[in-house]
Parts: structure tokens; C-alpha cells; sequence
């Protein structure tokens, strides 16, 4: 199924690794949402995924039915009740992802500052903006390096000190 490049997503990153048992068990979950998800009684075309066994990511090509509140509200909690189910934080919004090597990690905001401080995190370490919102940025302005990202809107002076 082809879904256009202005496709919307929404990108919920799990505070810990997933394991590859439970990556399945939520794929399954998220399959199913995405197949039954619908906006005002319109078959939304959606899909999901799972990367890195940490980004859950809902997607929704708009050209046939697009997202309404109620939709997002549902999609909303439908996450909640994965995290509840499995454990995990998903809306932790200070929980911040990065690579180091071909891991990737996350830290919670004081410890990523600490990370930064002390340049184990530098200008060129790849961050992710789970902010994008279509198809389109998630494959080219998710992973950037702290330089190109929002990051260094919000922690630049530790990494430029």
C-alpha cells in the first residue's frame, strides 16, 4: 500500500528498548488499531511501525479521510493503554533519544544535559525529532545531528561552552 509522502505521523518513543517479543506483541496491537482506525465513521488509510524497538509510529495518509480530534483522541488512547499494558512511557516528553554507535539510547532530561556537559553528546551525535509530521520529514529530519535539530534550540550553550 502506497501512502503519500504528506502523510501524517505521530512518533511515541518507549522509555526503555523493547524487547523483540514484546515489539511483536505491540506490533500486533498497533496493526490492528491502525486497520479499524476511523474518523467519523470514515476507514482511516493508516499503518504502523516499529523502529529501533523503542519509536511506535502511527501514520495516516490523509488523502482519502483525514485525522480528526476524535481520531487522535482514539489513537491517544489507545497508547495509553499500551503503556499500561506493557510497562512503558510513551508520552514522556523529556525522555530525550540519541545514537551512540549503531545504539540507540535515551536519557531523561537532567541526564542528557549531563550527557552534553560532559560532550558525550556532541554537535554531530544523531538525535531524534520525534516532532516531525509527515512521511517526508520522518525520513529525512528524524535523525539529524544535535546541530540540525530543535536540540540545539534548547541545550546549545552546553554544547557550544
Amino acid at each position: 500500500m502506497q501512502f503519500s509522502e504528506q502523510s501524517r505521523v505521530w512518533i511515541y518513543q518507549s522509555d526503555k528498548e523493547l524487547s523483540d517479543v514484546q515489539v511483536e506483541q505491540i506490533l500486533d496491537h498497533l496493526n490492528n488499531f491502525a486497520a479499524e482506525w476511523t474518523a467519523h465513521n470514515h476507514q482511516l488509510k493508516a499503518k504502523a511501525e516499529i523502529r529501533y524497538n523503542r519509536f511506535l509510529i502511527l501514520i495516516v495518509d490523509e488523502s482519502q479521510a483525514g485525522a480528526s480530534g476524535c481520531s487522535i483522541d482514539k489513537s491517544v488512547n489507545f497508547m495509553k493503554k499500551l503503556e499500561q499494558q506493557f510497562d512503558i512511557k510513551l508520552f514522556d516528553r523529556f525522555n530525550f533519544a540519541y545514537r551512540e554507535g549503531e545504539q540507540v539510547l535515551s536519557a531523561p532530561r537532567h541526564q542528557f544535559e549531563e550527557l552534553l556537559k560532559t560532550k558525550k553528546i556532541n554537535s554531530e551525535t544523531i538525535v531524534f525529532n520525534n516532532l516531525v509530521h509527515d512521511l517526508q520529514q520522518l525520513e529525512t529530519k528524524w535523525e539529524v545531528p544535535f546541530k540540525d535539530s530543535w536540540h540545539q534550540q534548547l541545550f546549545g550553550d552546553l554544547v557550544n561552552s
